[in-house]
């Protein structure tokens, strides 16, 4: 019921993907995806999540590519005119 709140606080869905550098080999790339509702463009609980990253974990970050869906629906689902028989 939570989720449902926050959509309907004009959050969206939004999904980073973050490559940080590996702390013990720095020549290695990890890659961690985080999740959450959000305010976009601004997307301030992004932001607050990645100055913590930023100021205490050592994985320094490479890159983050966010992404973001709007109000979460059912799917469509269309009947086909094809029959498969296995």
């Amino acid at each position: 019921m939570a989720d449902l709140l926050k959509q309907l606080d004009q959050r969206v869905l939004t999904t980073a993907e973050i490559l940080y550098y590996f702390p013990d080999y720095p020549d290695l790339l990890q890659q961690y995806l985080w999740q959450d509702y959000d305010h976009a463009p601004q997307f301030p609980t992004l932001k607050k999540f990645l100055h913590f990253w930023n100021h205490h974990l050592d994985g320094k970050l490479h890159s983050i590519r966010v992404t973001n869906a709007g109000v979460i629906v059912p799917g469509n689902w269309t009947p086909q005119a094809t029959e498969i028989l296995l």
